[in-house]
């Protein structure tokens, strides 16, 4: 049903691999939106690993502060980019192990760089994914790796990366934090959780995001 009401298509505008990094690294805290607001011109001055590990951080500020956090985020950038430079010849590596030791990057960024930058099979576990894998009845836990390993063993690799970015585009769409729209919801028919549902906690549930049976993680 979510391949049916989704693409599955990453919503963050890059045009390659390290401006999906950079992008998606700006993306914390803030909405997909703001950050193609102000990549196009981030990548118009900074166009590569090399121009941004050298960048002022100052004029790097400037131009990333509608995102929120923009003094962490330029410090991560240049020395993101930084060891980019002198660890993988400027280029982005395509393996976890090396993702996740860039600074800034965690398993969600990796699994988003690697699934939509490289076609390698990833499930980016972020709040959306996290709210609607326990309020689906997936998952009873908001640990985003035991997310990640639960769900992943639930779907042959090929369908992570998707599955993924289909849950988060039906979080921002449908199943709303604190105002889920459930009565439209085309996962109503098996979502525990439904507010349509008979049972005094499943609308509760919704509202909260709390894993099934109220239980917190």
């Amino acid at each position: 049903m979510l391949a049916a009401t989704y693409p599955g298509t990453c919503a963050l505008v890059h045009a390659d691999a390290f401006q999906l990094l950079v992008a998606t690294v700006l993306s914390a805290q803030t909405t997909d939106e703001r950050v193609n607001q102000v990549t196009p011109a981030l990548f118009a001055r900074y166009g590569g690993a090399a121009a941004l590990a050298g960048a002022d951080p100052q004029a790097l500020e400037a131009i990333i502060r509608p995102t929120g956090f923009f003094r962490t985020k330029a410090r991560a950038l240049i020395r993101l980019a930084g060891q980019l430079v002198d660890e993988h010849g400027g280029t982005v590596p395509g393996a976890m192990a090396q993702l996740t030791r860039l600074p800034g990057v965690g398993r969600k960024t990796a699994n988003v760089v690697l699934g939509v930058g490289f076609g390698v099979p990833g499930l980016a576990v972020d709040t959306h994914v996290t709210r609607l894998a326990n309020l689906l009845g997936l998952v009873a836990t908001r640990d985003p790796v035991k997310i990640e390993q639960q769900v992943t063993a639930m779907l042959p690799p090929s369908q992570w990366t998707g599955f993924g970015l289909r849950l988060i585009e039906h979080g921002r769409q449908v199943c709303v934090a604190n105002r889920p729209r459930c009565p439209v919801c085309p996962l109503q028919s098996w979502c525990p959780s439904s507010s349509t549902r008979a049972g005094p906690t499943a609308g509760r549930r919704a509202r909260r995001g709390a894993p099934p049976g109220g239980r917190r993680a």
